[in-house]
C-alpha cells in the first residue's frame, strides 16, 4: 500500500474520537473507491446490512433501579480462557489494504485493550508469523478457518496455527458460493492487483472457465463443508472447533452433536446472502437450543456498548466486532483498533451500571423491554 500516516495528531482521544461511528467517515474518505465498497458493502440491496444494525437498538433496554453496581466487572472465561471483556475481534481479510503492518498493527490494538483477536485464512499474515507476534505479546488468538474442496491444502495453514500457538480454531459455515456483492463486481476487487493470501500460497485454484457475470463459485473455498468437517478438525487438533455462520437452531444443534465446542451467530456481515436475518433477531432462538451446552458468541451490526449488554441479555457469551476494527485501523492504526474496543468496552460498562447489573452474570432477558 501507498505510504500510511496516521489521521489527525495520531491519538484518536486527543482528536475527540467518542463513538466508533466517528472513525467511519474518516475511514471511507481514506479508503475511497474499491477498497472501501470492499469494506462497507453487503450483498444485493443490502437489507440485511441496514437491518444488521438497527436491530439491536429495536430490542430496548429494562433497566433495574436501586442496585449497587459498585463492584462492576466485565471480565469473564471462554473457552479455557480469562479475559477482562467479552469483546473480541472477528475475522476480517487482507489488512494490508488498511495498514502496512497488516494483522500484525491490529493485533497490538487489540493486545492494548485486553482484547482476543482471530486471524482469517485471507489475511495478509502468515499464521506463524503472527503466532510468533502473540507469543512475544502473552496474546491469546484464534484461527479463523476457510476449507478448500481438497481438505488435505488446508492442513498445513492449520497446522501451522496450532503449532504457532491458536487456542481455537473458527469454522466459516457459511459461504459455500460467492454472494451478490455488487460494489465489488462493478469495482472487480477479486481482480485487484497486489491483494494476496500467504496461507494460502500453496494453493493454486484452477481458473474459472465460467465468465464473470455468471460465476458462482469461490475458487479458495470448499462447497461441501458439513458437520462432518467439525468432528474431523476436533479429531485432529487437539483445541476447540468453533463454527461461524450459524443463523439457525437446528444447525447449532447438528453443529454441537458433532463437537463444537462453541457456535458463533453470524450472517457474515451480511455479504452473503440478502434478506438473511440480522442476529439480534435469532440468536435467543439458538442459545435456547444449545446455550446450555456451549457458549454461543454472536457478531454482526455491534457499533454500540448497549448493542453488547443487549446480545448478552439474549444470552451470548461473547460478542465479536468486524468493520469498525477496520475503521480503527486504517485511520489511526494499532490506536484506533484500542479506541474502539476501549469505547466499547467503557460502554458496556456504563450500560451495565444502568441497568443495574454489576456482572454479566446479572446481564438477563428481563432487563430486554423487546419492543417499543
Amino acid at each position: 500500500m501507498d505510504a500510511w500516516t496516521p489521521a489527525g495528531s495520531g491519538d484518536p482521544v486527543a482528536d475527540g474520537v467518542v463513538a466508533i461511528r466517528d472513525l467511519e467517515e474518516p475511514a471511507a474518505r481514506r479508503l475511497a473507491g474499491p477498497t472501501w465498497d470492499y469494506v462497507t458493502g453487503g450483498a444485493g440491496d443490502e437489507h440485511s446490512l441496514q437491518q444488521s444494525t438497527d436491530a439491536w437498538g429495536r430490542k430496548g433496554l429494562l433497566p433495574h433501579a436501586m442496585v449497587d453496581v459498585s463492584g462492576l466487572s466485565t471480565r469473564t472465561s471462554l473457552l479455557g480462557l480469562d479475559l477482562a471483556h467479552p469483546i473480541l475481534v472477528a475475522p476480517t481479510a487482507t489488512h494490508l489494504r488498511y495498514h502496512p503492518r497488516a494483522e500484525l498493527e491490529t493485533l497490538r490494538g487489540t493486545t492494548d485493550a485486553e482484547s482476543l483477536m482471530t486471524l482469517s485464512t485471507l489475511g495478509s499474515t502468515l499464521a506463524l508469523e503472527f503466532g510468533t507476534e502473540a507469543a512475544a505479546m502473552g496474546a491469546p488468538w484464534w484461527m479463523q478457518v476457510y476449507l478448500q474442496n481438497d481438505r488435505g491444502i488446508s492442513r498445513p495453514m492449520l497446522d501451522a496455527a496450532v503449532r504457532s500457538g491458536a487456542a481455537a480454531l473458527v469454522l466459516t459455515v457459511d459461504t459455500p458460493s460467492l454472494g451478490p456483492r455488487d460494489r465489488d463486481k462493478r469495482d472487480s476487487m477479486g481482480q485487484t492487483q497486489g491483494v494476496v493470501f500467504p496461507n494460502l500460497a500453496h494453493h493454486r485454484p484452477e481458473p474459472d472457465p465460467t465468465p464473470p457475470q455468471r460465476r458462482v463459485w469461490n475458487a479458495h473455498l470448499a462447497n461441501d463443508v458439513t458437520p462432518r468437517d467439525i468432528t474431523e478438525l476436533a479429531s485432529r487438533y487437539d483445541i476447540p472447533v468453533v463454527p461461524k455462520g450459524i443463523l439457525r437452531a437446528d444447525d447449532a444443534r447438528r453443529a454441537v452433536d458433532a463437537g463444537a465446542a462453541a457456535v458463533i451467530v453470524s450472517n457474515h456481515g451480511a455479504r452473503n446472502l440478502d434478506t438473511a436475518p440480522a442476529t439480534a433477531d435469532v440468536l435467543a432462538s439458538i442459545v435456547s437450543e444449545v446455550g446450555a451446552e456451549v457458549p454461543v458468541l454472536v457478531d454482526g451490526g455491534i457499533r454500540r456498548g448497549t448493542d453488547v449488554a443487549t446480545a448478552l441479555c439474549l444470552g451470548a457469551s461473547a460478542v465479536l466486532v468486524g468493520r469498525p476494527v477496520i475503521w480503527g485501523l486504517a485511520t489511526y492504526g494499532a490506536p484506533g483498533v484500542r479506541a474502539v474496543l476501549d469505547i466499547l468496552r467503557t460502554e458496556l460498562e456504563m450500560a451495565m451500571s444502568l441497568l443495574g447489573a454489576a456482572t454479566l452474570d446479572a446481564l438477563t432477558p428481563d432487563l430486554l423491554l423487546l419492543h417499543r
